[in-house]
């Protein structure tokens, strides 16, 4: 099967095929309950995870740190296809999911609004899902970029690890 043609806006595009049902990766990406398993790089929980899973609602999700500082990203969901796509504005953001300057939390980003981004869910193979994040950031320097995709990395592979424990119970 050959991986569909990432979105041409997009920045960087990360692809990923899940052992598990489309519908399962959905719920995963989509429930505070399940997100707050996998979200975030190893060595980081989410804390916090607050969903409104409706064009225009609002989302806010954490990263904590082992040292207990806990990190934000507040967004709004602009485009919502159940079990397709998600686009979202996201951003840094304050513990209510207001938005806040990276270098509130010491990062040397500029001032960006927000990115749109946009995560597609298809069927891959027999019970198989290729999720494809298309990161939307134009202002990122090329470090930025590789930053993002290593820790993507790791979110996946936690994300991955939580479905195959889901699908094995199930």
């Amino acid at each position: 099967m050959t991986l569909p043609s990432p979105n041409s806006s997009a920045t960087q595009s990360i692809t990923r095929v899940f052992n598990a049902p489309r519908a399962l990766v959905w719920k995963a990406w989509t429930t505070p309950e399940l997100v707050m398993q996998w979200w975030g790089p190893k060595g980081l929980t989410c804390p916090v995870c607050r969903i409104d899973l409706r064009v225009g609602g609002r989302f806010t999700w954490s990263m904590g740190l082992p040292d207990g500082q806990i990190f934000y990203n507040g967004g709004k969901f602009l485009e919502i296809t159940p079990f397709e796509r998600i686009v979202w504005l996201w951003h840094f953001a304050d513990a209510d999911g207001n938005w806040v300057s990276p270098a509130q939390y010491g990062f040397p980003h500029e001032d960006r609004e927000g990115n749109v981004d946009e995560i597609l869910f298809a069927d891959y193979g027999d019970g198989q899902t290729l999720l494809t994040y298309n990161r939307n950031d134009p202002a990122a320097t090329p470090e930025e970029n590789e930053g993002a995709a290593a820790g993507y990395a790791e979110i996946l592979d936690k994300l991955a690890d939580l479905l195959a424990t889901l699908v094995a119970s199930a």
